[in-house]
């Protein structure tokens, strides 16, 4: 015979006749750890509330900080564009009042030109205005038309009109005239 046939078929339990105040102490134990277990799960479902809540109130901020940043940003730019509203009002009124002479307005337009043009560098626009033959570059420049021309193939010959960029990335790429291949 093998030793699985002699040997009892469940050796770990206990005969039927289980102590009463064992049970019951088991029994109680269960029913404690029961009601622990149900307490976390309280305790954790709170903490889960208050996490979720709070997520929701920082993603709340973030969209509102975002929004002001984008607000302000632009209150920025047109307060920098308001000195050069002015030249030109100023401008308009001494010439309607027949005030100056055409050197004196040409020579404020230049002046109002500066005061733009450094408004806009405050604000990081930047021109784009290659000198004849600089080589094309697709991503700053836009080709008008090819032309013969006594320079290097897709160089540019001229500028139609000024490209600008904005923090490195193209608001407006430059009208160029480009020489064509011999």
């Amino acid at each position: 015979m093998s030793d699985t046939q002699n040997t009892p078929p469940f050796p770990d339990t206990e005969p039927a006749s289980m102590n009463g105040a064992a049970a019951q102490a088991d029994t109680s134990e269960a029913l404690a750890r029961v009601a622990e277990l149900e307490a976390k799960n309280v305790e954790l479902a709170d903490a889960y509330l208050r996490a979720k809540a709070e997520m929701e109130n920082i993603r709340r901020r973030a969209d509102e900080e975002v929004a002001k940043s984008r607000k302000f940003a632009v209150e920025s730019f047109a307060e920098s564009l308001l000195p050069v509203c002015d030249s030109l009002h100023a401008a308009i009124a001494a010439q309607s009042a027949g005030q100056g002479t055409p050197e004196q307005l040409l020579e404020g337009v230049q002046a109002t030109l500066r005061q733009l043009s450094q408004a806009l560098e405050r604000n990081k626009v930047v021109e784009v205005n290659p000198p004849a033959g600089t080589k094309f570059d697709p991503h700053q420049h836009q080709a008008i038309s090819m032309v013969p021309a006594d320079q290097d193939p897709n160089t540019v010959v001229s500028v139609l009109q000024k490209g600008y960029l904005i923090a490195e990335r193209v608001l407006r790429p430059a009208l160029v005239m480009v020489a064509a291949p011999k």
